[in-house]
């Protein structure tokens, strides 16, 4: 964090979930470290569009009122390669940047020594990929494995830049073939992060929006731990997304073999309390619903028991403590969560 304070990762997540819970919230925290330390992680800050200006930046000469302007934040003019000592300016497209323009940025990002630069770049075609026709020509100009190699860049603003550029990309379905390569990458930055982090926010949305569909939720089948371990100890917009993910991974029976035998840190279970926020009360809720709507047999539900820490046994066995949690939660004052907690009783 930019004011030199220790901020916690999920490296270190034992200590972090002994704090939340005593003993019991640090259960099965072992396996979260992957033995791969990402060096290049820090904290951050949510970007801000900055106000219009008038001047070049980086080379790249700016226009008010252009599109290029609009989606990165500044004031932006265009001047074409081949002409560009005339300075001629180009009036942007109302609804997407030109193909020059993508190419030139993608060009400009490869070079440019400057992180606010690679940032600023970054940032615009986050944007234009807002629009199908640039998310199609970003990939058709091999830009996806271009902006997906700043995930590594040492300037922190850059990482959760190429973060959000990729989320936008993974949008379109053709994209999420190539952007699917990167998911380790993605999952060690979550790791390695500061919890709460802009970082970590920016990679979980990227992982539920390629995990909306079940052609790519394998990749994230040795992921759960993870996820749960950080839903006990993050913040309530993390905790959201983290639910996302684990609500779209759930929708899916090919995937419940290996939810059920996920560590699972008994801390969980205290997030079923009247504390909790609604947003995040209701997705856990929703998540356990898709879980109990799992059947295994006798024969898997033994061997299930056997394993002291996982899923099947914190959150849903006889022996859980799920159940008196969920039957507290009928007196909730909210009536939707009253709802749902009836729907999964009965």
């Amino acid at each position: 964090m930019g004011d030199g304070s220790v901020v916690p990762r999920l490296g270190n997540m034992k200590a972090l979930l002994g704090i939340v819970a005593g003993a019991g919230a640090s259960y099965g925290l072992y396996k979260l470290i992957s033995g791969q330390v990402f060096k290049k992680n820090k904290k951050i800050p949510q970007s801000e569009s900055p106000g219009v200006k008038s001047s070049q930046q980086g080379g790249v000469e700016l226009r008010p009122g252009s599109l290029l302007a609009k989606v990165s934040g500044l004031d932006v003019v265009c001047a074409r390669p081949d002409d560009a000592a005339s300075g001629e300016i180009i009036h942007q497209s109302p609804n997407k940047l030109e193909l020059h323009h993508l190419k030139m940025l993608l060009s400009r990002l490869q070079t440019s020594d400057d992180p606010s630069d690679r940032s600023q770049f970054l940032l615009t075609l986050g944007n234009a990929a807002a629009f199908t026709v640039n998310q199609n020509q970003i990939r058709e100009l091999e830009g996806i494995p271009i902006i997906a190699g700043f995930l590594p860049d040492p300037a922190p603003e850059v990482r959760v830049q190429a973060l959000n550029a990729l989320n936008n990309l993974c949008m379109n379905i053709q994209n999420q073939e190539q952007i699917k390569l990167y998911v380790p990458q993605v999952l060690e930055l979550i790791e390695m992060s500061a919890v709460n982090s802009d970082l970590q926010l920016g990679a979980l949305r990227l992982l539920t929006n390629l995990s909306v569909t079940d052609k790519h939720q394998h990749l994230l089948k040795e992921s759960v731990t993870l996820l749960l371990s950080l839903l006990v100890v993050s913040n309530e917009a993390l905790q959201v997304q983290t639910l996302k993910v684990l609500v779209n991974l759930s929708s899916n029976p090919d995937m419940m073999d290996d939810i059920v035998q996920a560590q699972a840190p008994a801390s969980v279970l205290l997030l079923f309390d009247e504390r909790t926020s609604p947003a995040v009360l209701l997705r856990l809720l929703t998540f356990v619903g898709n879980l109990k709507a799992w059947r295994p047999s006798a024969q898997v539900a033994d061997e299930l028991r056997r394993k002291q820490d996982c899923l099947f046994r914190v959150m849903l066995d006889e022996s859980s403590q799920m159940h008196g949690k969920l039957v507290q939660m009928l007196s909730h004052p909210d009536r939707e969560i009253q709802v749902q907690v009836a729907r999964i009783l009965t």
